[in-house]
């Protein structure tokens, strides 16, 4: 799917088809947000300004490129643990037979269609904590996309956060979905609040 043009995916993910849909969303927000982070790291190498910063810079841009590169591939990631539990849905249910075999399907989906989201969730953290550098020493000229960054991580942890609890609404087993929950809230809070904090400080410094 990531090989798709821009037009091509959003006219999928505008259409009917199961996938792609709000966790395939969440992954390529979060890599746009990652990769402008990347971006502030590839503007401040190479001024002498910043030359004191530039080693660290250079190894904050290769982990942001890493990071968007997984975050693109839970793009394709999500619809491959999505499309098995669209298909568990839809089978009929017509006999007691059908409806055990039906609901074991979907609980058999569902933890792979809840890991993928958490997963993208908890890269959007570590994207911020990365941003938050980006923020803090790169170039000022380029402050702006740091916190542009910010924002678009913590409308993708958001966006991964609603595709868990879809799931775990769903998910039987309650000691897996409360672990779910756990790692979740976790990964959330840490990244929410770092994300809110370099965009307050971008705008901060930023506002006229």
């Amino acid at each position: 799917m990531i090989e798709q043009s821009c037009t091509s995916w959003l006219d999928d993910l505008a259409s009917s088809k199961p996938a792609p849909g709000g966790g395939g969303a969440a992954a390529l927000v979060g890599a746009v947000g990652v990769s402008l982070g990347a971006m502030v790291g590839s503007l401040t190498i190479g001024k002498k300004k910043y030359a004191d910063v530039e080693e660290e810079m250079k190894q904050l841009v290769e982990k942001a490129r890493e990071l968007s590169q997984r975050l693109q591939s839970m793009v394709e990631a999500d619809a491959e643990a999505f499309l098995p539990l669209s298909d568990a849905y839809r089978m009929p249910s017509s006999t007691e037979g059908e409806k055990a075999a039906k609901e074991a399907s979907i609980q058999a989906a569902l933890t792979g269609a809840t890991e993928v989201p958490l997963n993208i969730l908890e890269l959007c953290c570590e994207a911020v904590e990365l941003i938050v550098e980006f923020q803090k020493k790169g170039s000022r000229l380029a402050l702006s996309d740091a916190g542009c960054g910010a924002a678009c991580c913590r409308a993708a942890m958001e966006a991964a956060r609603l595709n868990v609890y879809i799931n775990l609404k769903s998910m039987k087993d309650t000691e897996q979905a409360q672990r779910y929950q756990s790692r979740m809230d976790e990964a959330f809070r840490q990244g929410v609040k770092l994300a809110d904090a370099v965009y307050r400080e971008v705008e901060e410094e930023l506002r006229p």
